[in-house]
């Protein structure tokens, strides 16, 4: 794993990478993260080509897929019967700003209590805190501008 040091006094581990490359012809942009090709682009409507999901399409994603696989993760050490989860997530626009919505079905046959637990800790998955929380973002060292 690489380390990288923000200041003197924090010291982070690097868990996860992805490299995005755009080129000067049009919105799309190939994505790479870790072994796995990924693609984002923007919708006709916008200047794109609408080849791939929009930015907010693939952060949507991250917090629906990260709900899924938690839930999955707990209710598997727990023994649980937990047959599917599917997380409905919206992006929403403001007067006041925006913000995520998200509904969460689990199919199964859990008890009301282990259905409130599940429910929990959603909203504590890794990808929920980061998007909640707001993650900062820092210039990396070696950045070429």
């Amino acid at each position: 794993m690489d380390l990288v040091s923000a200041s003197d006094a924090d010291t982070f581990t690097r868990s996860a990478a992805v490299v995005a490359t755009g080129t000067a012809t049009d919105y799309r942009v190939e994505i790479r993260a870790g072994k796995h090709p990924v693609a984002a682009d923007e919708p006709e409507s916008s200047g794109g080509q609408d080849t791939a999901p929009t930015p907010i399409g693939l952060l949507l994603s991250a917090v629906g897929s990260c709900t899924a696989i938690t839930l999955r993760m707990y209710a598997q050490r727990k023994g649980w019967p937990l047959d599917q989860v599917r997380v409905h997530i919206a992006y929403e626009k403001g007067e006041h700003g925006d913000r995520l919505t998200r509904r969460i079905d689990l199919t199964g046959d859990l008890d009301e209590a282990q259905r409130a637990r599940l429910l929990d800790i959603a909203e504590r998955t890794p990808v929920t805190r980061a998007v909640r929380d707001g993650l900062p973002i820092v210039p990396a060292g070696g950045a070429r501008h």
